[in-house]
Formats: structure tokens, sequence, C-alpha cells
């Protein structure tokens, strides 16, 4: 897995994907994924209006400017669409397995089921352990989110039951917890 620095820029390459610093014409496409029902049917609201889509995408600069890693514009590389974000941080609430660093990825429904998730966050995991020697990763879904648990299974995240927990945001949804520890 290359990591580039290009201009002080993280760039993850994988086989397909580039994973990278978000630019200003991502934005368009950001707020029309968030407003595709199907993407967001397990997210805290069903669609985002533009602004909170602008919010959001606030927040992740702030993160990358905060913290030196975040939630990565993730774009194919054969055509270099931008397809959402795979990346990781550090959630803003508390529950029994906070502070922590997730990894998590949104992608826009045409990229779906041909493994570019898998694929990205694998490609992240290993960039945690070996790049910010992260000692763990945790990553959590609401329960019915089987493609996203599906994900975790696929990159080597473990499920036990007894982490399960509530989301403390509305509308509190149940969630599953899976973590996986420094392979390195």
């Amino acid at each position: 897995m290359p990591v580039l620095y290009v201009d002080m820029k993280i760039y993850i390459e994988t086989e397909r994907l580039i994973l990278r610093e978000w630019q200003a014409a991502d934005l368009p496409f950001f707020a029309a994924m968030n407003q595709d029902v199907q993407v967001m049917e397990f997210m805290l609201k069903p669609q985002l209006t533009f602004d909170e889509t602008l919010d959001f995408y606030n927040r992740i600069i702030t993160h990358f400017e905060e913290h030196g890693f975040g939630l990565f514009a993730c774009e194919l590389k054969e055509t270099q669409e931008f397809m959402g974000f795979i990346g990781l941080s550090i959630p803003n609430f508390e529950a029994h397995f906070t502070p922590c660093v997730e990894i998590g990825w949104r992608l826009a429904r045409k990229f779906w089921g041909k493994g570019y998730a898998t694929e990205g966050a694998t490609a992240v995991l290993k960039y945690g352990f070996e790049v910010l020697h992260l000692p763990e990763m945790v990553s959590f879904a609401s329960l019915g989110n089987a493609r996203s648990m599906h994900v975790m299974d696929k990159i080597g995240m473990h499920r036990e039951s007894r982490d399960d927990f509530v989301l403390p945001l509305p509308p509190y949804p149940p969630c599953v917890l899976y973590r996986v520890q420094s392979f390195y």
C-alpha cells in the first residue's frame, strides 16, 4: 500500500482507489450522495440538506487539521470519480469504548457491491497501524446494517455482543461495535 505525500497532503493508493484529502469540487457529489435515502438508510437522518452536508464537510476538514488524519475522500482511480469517503475519525460522544479511533466509510450507491469499501478500509487499517501506530481501531453500525457489518468482518474486525450499545445521539439506534487490534 503506497502512501504518497504530495504538497503535504496524504494519499493512499490501492489497486483501484485513491484515498485523499478533500477538494471543494467534491462537495456537490458529496451532497448528492447524502440525499440518497438508500445510502443514508442507517444514518441518523434519512437525508442531509446541502447545508448539513457542508457542515459535515467542514467538520471533516477540521478533523484533519486537528488530528492529522480523517475521513479521506475516495475516488475511483480509473475514472477519477468521487465515490464517497473511507477513513478514520474520533467520535464526539461518550460510550464505554471512547475515546477511540473509528474506521468508517460511506460510498455512493453506484459503487456498492464491488469490494471498494473492503479494499479502501483494508488500506486505512494498515495506514492506522503502520503510519499512525494506533493500538486499536473500532467501527460501529446500526444493528440492521448488514452491508457494513460484512465489510467489518472481511477486514478482520471482531464483534463481541457485550460491546453492542445504543448510540447516544437521537434517534438513539442500537449499534454493533467491532474492534481490531494492531497486527503489526
